[in-house]
Formats: structure tokens, sequence, C-alpha cells
């Protein structure tokens, strides 16, 4: 009786050892079926096709914003090298600040500028970088006076150090058109926009700052630079007389400037703005001189 009971409990291991390796010799297909159907861990890649919105972060090596500049990039669909693009750089307002890098593509003008729409009538890429919390696009003069007028500081803020340096380092890591690299910002982002445009006039082909302050003394620096502004003329938060002003002084040097005001639109102007239907057709016409 006991020599059963060991011989029974035998037979139950060897059961179970085999019982794996039977599963597989009679059903190897069923096996690799459900292998394959499994997810596989997402990898992280840095090529242009493995994502409209590629995610980085551009380090700070002088160590100020020690989570460096977050930003995100979109390739257009059927990137190809051999070609050349333009490039459409976007400021976002202070709402988006953060280190999540995802709130500053999440609405307003991204969305738009990747849209079908936008990318039918011609592929570009679109940057949007993200100011980190607690840190603004423009460094002003803390000696500006009161009112229209502010002085940009000598040297800029540092997001928008990392900034230039990234418009620096892009064309050379993808097919960009440098003669067509375009400006854009809201509130926040369009005080960075008239001050990018100061610090670097040759590098862009057209700007279309939204509801945003300027140093008016920049203006002779801008007036080869083809700009469409606008403002709606019940903005409480950025008074429209700041870009009524710097229109003026653009206008009296001559300046290639278009210029819309909003009767009766608060601060977010910008909704309207980029759903004009001239605006991107306006934009991609524009290209740097030749050399």
């Amino acid at each position: 009786m006991h020599a059963n009971r060991k011989r029974f409990k035998l037979n139950i291991m060897r059961l179970r050892l085999l019982a794996p390796l039977c599963a597989l010799l009679l059903f190897p297909a069923a096996s690799r079926a459900q292998q394959a159907a499994a997810p596989s861990t997402p990898q992280a890649s840095a090529s242009p096709s493995s994502s409209p919105w590629l995610k980085r972060v551009l380090p700070d090596a002088q160590g100020k914003l020690p989570g460096g500049l977050p930003y995100r990039l979109f390739v257009p669909k059927n990137y190809e090298a051999s070609r050349r693009y333009p490039m459409i750089v976007f400021l976002h307002g202070s709402g988006e600040r953060g280190t999540d890098n995802q709130a500053q593509i999440n609405a307003n003008g991204p969305p738009r500028m990747a849209s079908d729409e936008v990318q039918a009538e011609q592929p570009c890429f679109v940057l949007a970088p993200q100011c980190p919390p607690e840190n603004r696009w423009q460094s002003w003069d803390q000696k500006s006076p009161r009112g229209v007028m502010v002085r940009m500081a000598a040297q800029p803020s540092d997001p928008m150090r990392l900034l230039m340096q990234l418009l620096d380092e892009l064309p050379h890591q993808f097919s960009l058109d440098t003669r067509r690299i375009y400006l854009t910002g809201l509130s926040l982002g369009g005080f960075g926009t008239w001050e990018l445009l100061a610090r670097r006039p040759q590098m862009f082909a057209a700007a279309v700052p939204i509801c945003g302050r300027a140093d008016l003394t920049t203006a002779p620096i801008l007036k080869s630079i083809p700009i469409w502004a606008f403002h709606g003329d019940a903005d409480q938060s950025v008074s429209v007389e700041h870009t009524r002003a710097m229109v003026g002084a653009l206008t009296v040097f001559g300046a290639p400037v278009r210029y819309t005001e909003y009767p009766g639109v608060g601060h977010n102007s910008w909704d309207r703005a980029y759903a004009e239907p001239e605006l991107f057709p306006w934009l991609f016409a524009q290209h740097k001189p030749q050399g």
C-alpha cells in the first residue's frame, strides 16, 4: 500500500514536469502566435520616421537650467533627407510653461500647424520648445521705463539662450530650408517672438507675433522682415497699445508689416489668428533673399 502511494506521487510529479513540454510539442503554432501578439516594449528612437512629434531635451551646458530646454519637433510625413523643408518655430504662452514636454503642443498653434490641412499645403517641421516654470522667453532691462516702452536686456533669458542654440543645431540634424524658417508665438510667446526676431533678425523669413509686446527701439532691426501681427482690442492681459505702438514704429521705417486687430476680442486672439485662411499661405510664401 505504501509503495503504491509513492509510485502515484512520483507519477504526478512526472506529469507536472512533462505538461509544459507537451504543450509546446502539441501546440507550437499557437505558442508562436501568442508571442507575436504580445505587445512589445516601446523603444526610444531619434529616427524621424518613429513619431511625428519627436520628444527631446536640450541640456544646459552652463547648468543654469538643470532640466535643460524640453522641446517637441514635428517631422513631416514621409520625410526625405534629400528634400529641404521649411520650419515653423512656435513659442507658447505662460500657461504652458513646465517640464512635461507636452503642454506646449496640446492646443493653440501646434495642432493647427501639424494638421493634415496645413501639411498638405506645405509639408514642414514644427518646433515647439517648452519654457521651464518661473522663466520667460524675453529678457528686459530692469531699468526700462513704465508704460508702453520696454528695453531688451543685453543678455537673453536662459530659455531664449538655449532656444537660439537649438536653432543653430537643428539644420545640422535635419534637412531644413534655412531660407524658410518662420517664427510665431502668443502672449508670453508673443513677447518672445518680438525679442527673438531682434536677437536673430537674419534667421527668419517671416514672423507672426500674437498679443505680444516689444522693445520699440528694435524696429529698425526688423524693418526688412515680413511680419503679420495680431491683437484683440479688448485684451485685459496684454494691452493692445503694445502691438499698435510696435506696428506704428515699423511703419515709420517702411517695414513690410501687416496688422489685424479684432474688435471686442480679449486676450485669446490666437484662435482666430491661426484660423485665418490667408495666414499659412502668406507665411509659406515668404523666403529670405539668396545669399
